[in-house]
């Protein structure tokens, strides 16, 4: 019922300390495993009960099995067969055995008298309480990250001699581990340094898609156009054929350094220069909005 460790990196330690009891407290712990869990965040894939089914039998063959047995009617008892698990299935079986064995009719019962059990403890109990893990964990918890680039970016993450990464650590406080594959590891104190780590990272192996619009910043003015940063440190040209939708005799009569405008990412032509279009975005802004549809 664990999440992978892609889907969730922590290592995950539960103690289960019982002050007193009169029943199976391995169960109890079951149930109460599940539940602090979820409430730290843990995304389960689905809550786990437990419940303890005990058997008496007389001397004709005759038995009786009934469940969430007390410390008597254990010791007293033939058996204490404990079932978890969720509503779909069994999860773990545990039994200690007082007689020389136990019929199929007797198994039978014991797993479906604890299965209605485990159902009714689930909906009455447990799930009442907290219906789901909780979206995020504690902001108290460190933060794990895990992010996938591709591999042949990974020497650009890292840099000359460790430069890249080791500014990205020191700038932010996280911990980075980077795997051949291109998985990346950011564990950080708090969501503030992991998300700043994980934004470096992006911003480094950050690729334009061909046809969406970019809402960037006017960094540099040439003859021919206006340098456009669609991302930190990542630029692209705009042709000054494609500043306006009308003609222009020159850039500035269409935008100065430090202006905000949209772009559409057209190209990366041969030599891995970005083009950029504003008179294209601007077209398609206004179907957008005619349509009401958002603008992204």
């Amino acid at each position: 019922m664990l999440p992978s460790v892609e889907e969730f990196p922590y290592a995950i330690r539960v103690v289960s300390e019982v002050v007193s009891s009169n029943g199976s407290t391995s169960q109890g712990s079951i149930c109460g495993s599940t539940l602090a869990p979820m409430d730290a965040g843990v995304p389960i894939k689905a809550p786990v009960a437990g419940i303890s089914c005990g058997l008496i039998q007389d001397d004709n063959g005759g038995f009786t099995t009934f469940i969430d047995i007390q410390g008597v009617e254990d010791f007293h008892g033939e058996m204490d067969f404990k079932v978890a698990g969720t509503k779909k299935g069994i999860t773990a079986i545990q039994m200690d055995l007082k007689n020389d064995g136990l019929t199929m009719e007797i198994i039978k019962n014991a797993l479906e008298i604890t299965g209605d059990a485990r159902i009714e403890i689930l909906d009455q109990v447990m799930l009442p309480c907290i219906a789901a893990p909780r979206s995020e964990v504690s902001r108290y918890a460190p933060k794990m990250i895990t992010m996938h680039i591709d591999p042949d970016r990974i020497r650009e993450v890292i840099g000359k001699g460790g430069s890249v990464i080791q500014k990205i650590v020191a700038d932010t406080g996280a911990k980075i581990d980077i795997n051949d594959d291109g998985s990346i590891f950011i564990a950080a104190a708090d969501a503030t340094s992991g998300e700043a780590a994980r934004k470096c990272i992006n911003d480094i192996v950050f690729v334009p898609e061909v046809g969406k619009l970019y809402y960037g910043r006017v960094v540099r003015l040439m003859t021919f156009g206006a340098f456009i940063e669609i991302a930190p440190g990542k630029d692209g040209l705009c042709h000054i054929s494609k500043l306006a939708d009308r003609r222009i005799e020159k850039v500035e009569d269409a935008c100065k350094v430090g202006d905000m405008m949209w772009v559409k990412f057209m190209e990366i032509d041969e030599k891995g220069r970005w083009n950029l279009s504003h008179r294209d975005a601007m077209k398609e802004i206004e179907e957008k909005k005619a349509k009401g549809e958002p603008i992204q």
